[in-house]
C-alpha cells in the first residue's frame, strides 16, 4: 500500500489565519444620504445650476447609496436643487434598476435606438437654473454626448462634490476605522511570519485570505523584497525572501464599501548601518508631515514639511530620485485615492473631517526603497492616527 506523503506543517501565516474573524460596523441610514443630497441641493441652488449629473460612480453610491458598474450605456442620475433624484437608464435595466434604489425616484428611460442626452436636454430645460455640472468620474463618451445636448452648458461638478466628500461623517470615520483596524493586524501578522524563501506571492496570499476572514474585500495588495523595494508601485515578478532584506508591504480592505491603505517597511533580518539610515530618514519625513498637518494648514505645507527632511538629508530635490518621486498623501474613502490631494499646488485648507494619507517614500533605484504609510483624520485639535505609526525599525509594531 502506497505511504501518502505527509501534509506540510503549518506555517505561522497559516496559523495566524485562523486568528483573523468578520468585524461588524454601523450600518449607514437612509438619513444619511438624505442629508448629504440636501447639502448637494444646497451648492446647486446657489451655483445657479439646473442639476448635477452623478454617473455611475462612487458618488452616485456617497451621495443616493446606489452601486452601480459603468459600462457602454450611460446610467446615474440627475441631482435637481429640489425634490429626489431623477434616474437615467435604460428601459430594459428598470426593474433592476428599481429593486436597488436605496433613494426613490422618478426614472428617464430610452430605448435602444433612442438618444439619452437629448432625454436629459429636455428634463433640464423645465427646471430653474442653468446648465448641468458633470460627476468628474463620467466617461468622455458620456461627457460629450451631454455637451453636445446641451450645447455646451456643461461644466465640472468636482469643486461641489469635493466640498462635501472630502470631509467625513462620524459614521464613515468609524468604518474606516474598522477597516483599518484589520489591516494594521494582517500587517503585524505578516511581520511575524516571514520566512527566509518565502515568495512575495505567497504573502499576497495571506493578505487576501486575512482580510476575507475579518469581513473585509480584498482590495490590493503590493509586496516587495530587496531591490524591489525601490519602485513605487513594485515590480512585474515575484522575489524570493532572503536574509538581510528590505521589506516593503502595502495592502488594502474594503469594508461597506470604504477603503483601508497601509504600508510598512522594515528588514528581515539585522538591517545594515545604509538600511538604518534610509530608514530614519524616511520615519523623521513622516513625523514632520504629521506635524504640519494642523487645522487650516494648506494640503501643500503637509507635503512640503515631509520633502524639506529628504531634501536635507540629501537626496531630491523636488521629485527627483533617489528621494521622494511622488506626493506625499492622497484622500481615502469610498475610493482609495481621492481628494484631497497632499501634494505642492492644493491650497486647499485642512479642516475636521478630511482622512487622508501620509506616505512619503524614500527611493534609491537599485538599492531599496521605504515607505511608512499611515492614514490620519483631521480634528479640531489636528491629525489623529488610524493605526499606531511604526515606532522603530526593529520593532516595526512597538
Amino acid at each position: 500500500m502506497p505511504i501518502s506523503p505527509a501534509a506540510p506543517a503549518a506555517t505561522d501565516l497559516d496559523r495566524a489565519l485562523a486568528t483573523f474573524h468578520p468585524v461588524s460596523v454601523q450600518p449607514f441610514a437612509i438619513t444619511a444620504y438624505r442629508d448629504r443630497l440636501t447639502s448637494l441641493q444646497g451648492l446647486i441652488r446657489n451655483a445657479g445650476l439646473a442639476a448635477v449629473w452623478l454617473d455611475a460612480s462612487s458618488s452616485l453610491t456617497y451621495f443616493t447609496g446606489l452601486k452601480l458598474g459603468q459600462s457602454e450605456r450611460i446610467h446615474g442620475a440627475l441631482i435637481c436643487a429640489d425634490g429626489p433624484p431623477v434616474y437615467l437608464t435604460p428601459v430594459f435595466e428598470a426593474p433592476k434598476l428599481e429593486s436597488l434604489l436605496r433613494i426613490p425616484g422618478p426614472m428617464l428611460m430610452w430605448e435602444e435606438d433612442e438618444d439619452p442626452y437629448a432625454l436629459v436636454a429636455r428634463h433640464l430645460a423645465d427646471l430653474p437654473g442653468r446648465g448641468l455640472a458633470l460627476d468628474p468620474a463620467t466617461p468622455f463618451r458620456f461627457a460629450s454626448g451631454m455637451m453636445s445636448a446641451l450645447e455646451g452648458q456643461v461644466a465640472s461638478a468636482g469643486d461641489h462634490i469635493a466640498a462635501l466628500r472630502q470631509v467625513k461623517s462620524a459614521v464613515e470615520i468609524a468604518i474606516i476605522q474598522a477597516a483599518m483596524d484589520v489591516s494594521w493586524q494582517v500587517q503585524r501578522a505578516v511581520h511575524r511570519g516571514l520566512r527566509i524563501g518565502i515568495s512575495t506571492s505567497e504573502v499576497g496570499q495571506f493578505i487576501d485570505a486575512a482580510h476575507r476572514a475579518a469581513g473585509l474585500k480584498p482590495l490590493f495588495h503590493a509586496v516587495q523584497f530587496g531591490e524591489a523595494t525601490a519602485y513605487p508601485h513594485g515590480v512585474p515578478h515575484p522575489q524570493i525572501l532572503q536574509d538581510g532584506d528590505m521589506v516593503l508591504v502595502d495592502m488594502g480592505g474594503t469594508l461597506q464599501g470604504y477603503q483601508s491603505d497601509i504600508t510598512r517597511s522594515y528588514v528581515f533580518g539585522s538591517p545594515t548601518a545604509r538600511q538604518r539610515h534610509l530608514w530614519h530618514i524616511e520615519h523623521a519625513a513622516h513625523r514632520a508631515a504629521f506635524a504640519a498637518a494642523r487645522p487650516g494648514a494648506a494640503c501643500e505645507e503637509v507635503d512640503a514639511a515631509a520633502r524639506a527632511v529628504i531634501t536635507k538629508a540629501g537626496f531630491g530635490p523636488g521629485y527627483q530620485v533617489p528621494g521622494l518621486p511622488h506626493r506625499t498623501g492622497h484622500g481615502l474613502g469610498l475610493d482609495i485615492h481621492e481628494e484631497p490631494w497632499i501634494v505642492k499646488g492644493n491650497r486647499t485648507p485642512l479642516q475636521p473631517g478630511m482622512v487622508f494619507s501620509i506616505e512619503p517614500m524614500l527611493c534609491v533605484y537599485g538599492e531599496c526603497g521605504i515607505r511608512l504609510e499611515d492614514i490620519v483624520y483631521m480634528t479640531q485639535d489636528g491629525p489623529r492616527w488610524f493605526s499606531p505609526p511604526s515606532p522603530e525599525l526593529d520593532r516595526p509594531f512597538g
